[in-house]
């Protein structure tokens, strides 16, 4: 095209010449339409604007389809109407001649009027065919929706490019490469509009449809353009109304779920359609000019400025820089400013609020790649939140290489924020829901390493907290079964649903923490080693250390806080070495103590295989690749029990020298690991063992059923051999039969006498004629069992209760009615029915409170010997009196309604008063008098002539209480503050934590926040938590859980030799050196010299000390408090009044007769403190190592003492 520019001024006056000199325009006709020549019409010599036919295109298009349409309903209107009558009448005749022949036959139907049907069919066909491609439900259909709307932009991103050049102007389409996609874009357009037209039901409505009217006016303009040889920008900018479907076409691709990101998208997509297509209508008017004006009146503006002049419009700000100057223009500016208005004024808050009320944490996890990641979730709170980070982020663990991720359904506060903020490099927080699956994806659930839930502790409703965990995990579970998850519960029953979970799996690492069944058996192992629940909390919780100059009670206890349990796989140099060596030279050369191991059997294929064995004995030699469980201070002290060689360390004195060394390890094959597994007493093979007897070696066959290593541990296996041994009757005695049988009342004792006799110890005759068939164990064989008693049975009065010698017994304080939250009183008891006592060794439990609550408790208790109850408060002093609470070892105070009350300051105020009742309390000398008036106390029904049957015969008595400061005590807290109202005598500050206070130190009191350390403890690994629950539950097992959840309650079971096998379990007990075998250490010796003697010659394995408070101090103290040192160092000095934590094993010959029993209840103890436990130890077996100062001792005492 030839482009000549020519001023309007001599074009005008040219009518009269026939050439200008500058220019060689030609003479215009007359009667051609005259209009001004500018650049904008370039390549027409004569000026002539052609912008009529495109209008005039759009407009024939639109007004001939309507008319036809219009048309076509007329002609069909009138058609019905004329034919209406017709109609009838023959649907008259149709019914009146009847539709079938004489004969009966059906008439045949006409040719015409299967045509008919024919053709509806097809039509029907291709209409629903055309509905199902524009409606997108089918793949091709959302594709062809979404390239529509593409393709739109796309043109309307040609328009802002055309909109650079002039409004009207010459184009060749086949050089113009934006023209040639336009007109291929259009050929689609009409296409899809063809579809449309088929689709559309009411043809008029569609014609009127605003997708419609942007067709009519883009799409014939393009032909036009293809015909003419030119291009007008004229109404393309329509095509910005597209935009309205912007929302409908995220929502095909699922980008779009949520109603405010539909409505935000909607109203934005609303907004900038409206306002891009009204700039366009101003660039079109002001570049043209008015047409009654001859088009002289435009203004040269970029379409851009025009965007800009319609949203100051529409602002109401007008500065003035910009302004329409046609009357167009400003006619259309009038209108617009209404409507701009308004929808600038309703709109753009709208979006403002949907905008600004969109989650600030509303985003999604990005995965970073090598770098695992957890998601927490469940009861966010910033003291949940702050106890789990900083057990979890702690220095003293390695290098934790895993972010964070907390969910939640509500937003934190200012103070969570900013716990977050402090800790952004490893935490996330996002705002959802666990149980909405698209909050899941938003966290990446399933790439997440685990899943960790919270529990509210402080609840009011225990149940309903646990259904809404459960839920939770079933919504993960749901989402993807192989997420690993741990959990918080809080009641141990409720534990039981998650095993009706498909995919639950405690095999693949899915943990519960039952809050109430750890909180409960810490406090039942306290009642049998006083102090044991505060050292096994320190245990398990990352504390770091606190150094203390100075030479007191704090600066010991602070020393064993710092140690924490940690697991390491054992060197190649300790294979073939037993579990006591191992665990000697672990603590004298490499300052480790090791407590356990994690046995694996041949076949390694699941994860059941696998058995956790707490000091084992020396029968059980180590393998390779063998799992320990470390007491240290750190991780990196423990990966000296991994570099340990003895070639290279064996003579290095330093351990921090031990190292990382060059010395290839030596690999065992799993059948020489076997057999050194195998080897039960001399460290041989199973066919060439010396220790078995030869009917054991000749019915190995049998055993090997008998005892599958997959069933039974190493640990048991001599144990299962021995009791294999003791259970045929054609060799053995009624009286070896008792060795693993265990001991309960003959059947032939009177209701009335076993009610009124705890003590009341079997003698040898009743021992002998004991029924073989009786059920003495639960199914497992992992506690005691009786048959289920009617409440009414062992409720006692207080009348009763007075005249019933109680004494060593376990008082249970318990406040709570009939409305109270059941706080799990089974897994109190079920410690202290362990198996792995004797039957005269269990602890008789009193329970003190209100009936109507222990009545609800009672279907969970019914089946454990040795329970009474006193209905009662535990406030009345005239009840704990009744019960010998001054002669009991262990006083708990527990309370059902502490989560009753709002105010944390109260809810714990039941167990103080009662605490600080009791120890407010004065008796008189009871032991003196006991003995005095022994035949009057001696309940109906027991020979009084019979010196076996006196209460205080063969025992030692025990110094008398006669202050309640001296009564042992342990308190369950709920809000750890509350300690300080505990003591008197302390100087706690109330801003102290718990375990740094003295009630806590000393194991008087205990609070269940202590337990929130384990779930960060049971991710790094999980056989810590199987490790406690062992420790702490006497035994309980996923099987034994299984169990519970079918029938809620124990099952009793006949003694086999399996389940005689599960008795040989070590447990905890308190050591005395005041006298006894260990004496002569107790004055000034070394821990370690102790804890060597102690694994030598009893298998007996130390890990800790509960000493005097004031035991430092040069002068005596009248103090009887305690405190507990963990893992004290080698070089540690011991006084005589020290206890010792140790791990005993289990003792076949302490159920065989009386004359070697003595009972823990009378049992002598240092400085006015009874002790818990007493077992016999033969005396032959030290007494050749005492010194002889003290053997005139000695020979007075018979036994040795423990706790």
């Amino acid at each position: 095209a030839n482009h000549l520019s020519l001023d309007a001024s001599s074009s005008s006056s040219s009518s009269s010449s026939s050439s200008s000199s500058s220019s060689s325009v030609h003479e215009p006709k007359m009667d051609a339409l005259i209009i001004p020549v500018t650049m904008e019409v370039p390549c027409d010599s004569r000026g002539q604007r052609m912008w009529w036919a495109f209008l005039a295109s759009s407009m024939v298009t639109f007004f001939g389809g309507l008319f036809i349409i219009l048309l076509w309903r007329t002609l069909k209107y009138l058609w019905t109407v004329c034919c209406h009558c017709g109609g009838k009448t023959k649907e008259a005749q149709k019914i009146n001649n009847g539709s079938t022949q004489a004969d009966g036959t059906l008439k045949p139907v006409d040719e015409k009027e299967e045509a008919v049907a024919a053709e509806v069919g097809w039509m029907t066909s291709v209409k629903d065919w055309a509905g199902v491609m524009i409606s997108a439900q089918t793949l091709t259909g959302r594709v062809l929706v979404v390239l529509v709307f593409a393709l739109s932009i796309g043109a309307l991103v040609i328009y802002f490019i055309d909109s650079s050049n002039p409004i009207e102007s010459c184009q060749n389409f086949y050089k113009d490469f934006t023209l040639q996609i336009d007109m291929a874009f259009n050929v689609f357009f009409l296409l899809y509009f063809g579809l449309r037209f088929i689709a559309a039901n009411d043809k008029l409505w569609f014609w009127l449809e605003v997708n419609s009217v942007v067709d009519f006016f883009t799409v014939p303009p393009v032909f036009v353009s293809v015909y003419l040889n030119r291009s007008w920008l004229g109404l393309r900018f329509l095509r910005a109304l597209r935009l309205i479907q912007f929302s409908e076409i995220l929502q095909f691709l699922n980008i779009l779920k949520t109603s405010n990101s539909i409505k935000l998208v909607n109203l934005l997509s609303i907004f900038i359609s409206t306002w891009l297509t009204a700039a366009g209508f101003i660039h079109l008017v002001e570049n043209s000019g008015d047409p009654w004006e001859n088009f002289q009146n435009n203004q040269a503006l970029t379409y851009w400025e025009c965007v800009y002049l319609l949203m100051v419009t529409m602002s109401t700000v007008g500065y003035g820089d910009v302004y329409a100057k046609t009357t167009l223009g400003r006619l259309f500016m009038v209108f617009f400013i209404l409507g701009g208005l308004a929808m600038f004024a309703s709109y753009v808050p709208e979006i403002i609020e949907l905008i600004g009320n969109r989650k600030k944490y509303g985003g999604s996890y990005s995965a970073v790649s090598g770098r695992k990641h957890i998601v927490v979730c469940g009861h966010i709170t910033l003291e949940s939140v702050s106890n789990f980070l900083k057990d979890f982020l702690h220095k003293d663990r390695d290098d934790v290489n895993v972010e964070i991720v907390f969910l939640h359904n509500i937003s934190p506060n200012l103070e969570l924020e900013a716990l977050f903020k402090r800790h952004f490099t490893q935490v996330e927080f996002y705002q959802g829901s666990v149980l909405n699956p698209h909050d899941l994806a938003r966290v990446k659930i399933e790439s997440a390493d685990a899943c960790l839930i919270l529990a509210n502790k402080y609840c009011a409703d225990p149940d309903a907290e646990d259904a809404s965990n459960i839920m939770r995990v079933i919504s993960i579970k749901n989402y993807h079964p192989k997420i690993r998850i741990i959990t918080q519960m809080l009641q141990y029953h409720n534990k039981a649903h998650l095993l009706n979970i498909p995919s639950w799996n405690w095999k693949e690492g899915d943990d519960a923490i039952c809050l109430a069944e750890l909180k409960l058996g810490f406090i039942a192992q306290s009642c049998l080693a006083q102090g044991l629940s505060t050292m096994l909390a320190n245990l398990f919780s990352m504390r770091s250390f606190i150094k203390i100059e100075e030479d007191t009670w704090q600066k010991y206890y602070l020393e064993g806080v710092s140690n924490e349990m940690y697991t390491e796989y054992l060197s190649s140099a300790f294979v073939g070495l037993s579990f006591p060596t191992v665990c000697e030279l672990c603590f004298v050369k490499l300052k480790l103590l090791m407590i356990a191991i994690e046995y694996k059997s041949a076949n390694r294929e699941s994860r059941s295989r696998k058995r956790i064995l707490i000091n084992p004995g020396n029968h059980l030699k180590i393998q390779e690749g063998t799992l320990g469980f470390f007491i240290a201070s750190d991780a990196k002290e423990v990966k000296r029990a991994f570099f340990y060689c003895k070639a290279c360390h064996d003579d290095i004195t330093d351990p921090k020298r031990i190292k990382k060394c060059g010395c290839k390890r030596p690999k065992m094959s799993i059948y020489k690991r076997m057999r050194r597994a195998c080897c039960f007493d001399c460290g041989r093979s199973e066919r060439d063992c010396s220790c078995m007897s030869g009917r054991v070696r000749g019915n190995m066959d049998t055993l090997e059923r008998a005892f599958p290593l997959s069933s039974v541990s190493v640990n048991d296996c001599s144990t299962s051999f021995r009791a294999f041994e003791d259970e045929q009757p054609s060799t053995l005695s009624p009286k070896k039969k008792q060795r693993n049988g265990g001991m309960r009342n003959s059947p032939n004792s009177s209701p009335k006498l076993m009610r009124h006799d705890p003590l009341l110890i079997p003698g040898n005759d009743q021992i002998d004629n004991m029924d073989s068939n009786v059920k003495k164990y639960d199914s497992t064989g992992m506690f005691h069992w009786c048959a289920p008693k009617e409440i009414e049975k062992v409720i006692l009065t207080r009348s009763e209760a007075a005249m019933t010698v109680l004494s060593g017994h376990v008082v249970v304080c318990i406040f709570g009615d009939v409305s109270s939250a059941l706080i799990g009183l089974r897994n109190l008891v079920m410690p202290l029915r362990a198996s792995n006592f004797h039957y005269h060794e269990l602890k008789h439990i009193v329970f003190v409170g209100s009936i109507e609550y222990l009545k609800r408790e009672w279907e969970t208790l019914h089946n454990f010997p040795k329970v009474s109850i006193l209905p009662g408060t535990p406030l009345s002093r005239a009840d704990l009196r009744a019960v010998n609470i001054n002669l009991c070892d262990m006083c708990v105070i527990l309370s059902a309604n502490q989560n009753n009350i709002d105010d944390t300051s109260l809810q714990d105020k039941e167990c103080i008063l009662a605490s600080l009742n009791i120890k407010s309390m004065q008796f008189d000398d009871s032991i003196g008098v006991l003995q005095a008036n022994s035949q009057g106390f001696t309940p109906p029904g027991m020979d009084r002539s019979s010196p076996d049957n006196s209460p205080v015969h063969g025992m030692l008595r025990q110094p008398s209480i006669t202050t309640g400061v001296n009564i042992p005590i342990i308190t369950e807290l709920v809000n750890d503050t509350n300690v300080q109202f505990l003591d008197q005598d302390d100087d706690d500050d109330p801003d102290t934590e718990l375990y740094l206070t003295q009630p806590f130190a000393c194991g008087t009191a205990f609070a269940v926040s202590v337990l929130d350390s384990l779930m960060s403890a049971t991710y790094f690994n999980d056989n810590i938590l199987t490790l406690i629950r062992t420790l702490v539950t006497g035994g309980a097992t996923p099987e034994l859980e299984a169990l519970i959840a079918e029938e809620n309650a124990l099952r009793g079971g006949y003694s086999t030799p399996q389940t005689l096998a599960n008795r040989d379990r070590c447990r905890v007990a308190q050591l005395a050196l005041l006298d006894g075998p260990f004496a002569d250490l107790g004055d000034g010796g070394c821990y370690g010299d102790l804890f060597c003697k102690a694994l030598k010659t009893y298998n007996m394995l130390c890990f800790g000390i509960y000493r005097l408070r004031d035991a430092h101090l040069s002068t005596p103290s009248q103090c009887t408090k305690r405190y507990v040192i963990t893992n004290p160092p080698y070089e540690f000095e011991l006084v005589p009044t020290d206890l010792i934590f140790c791990l005993m094993q289990f003792d076949h010959n302490a159920g065989q007769s009386r004359a070697s029993l003595s009972h823990s209840s009378h049992s002598s103890q240092s400085s006015s403190k009874k002790s818990s436990s007493v077992h016999s130890i033969p005396s032959t077996a030290n007494r050749q190592n005492r010194p002889k100062s003290r053997e005139s001792r000695d020979k007075q005492k018979k036994e040795m003492v423990y706790r």
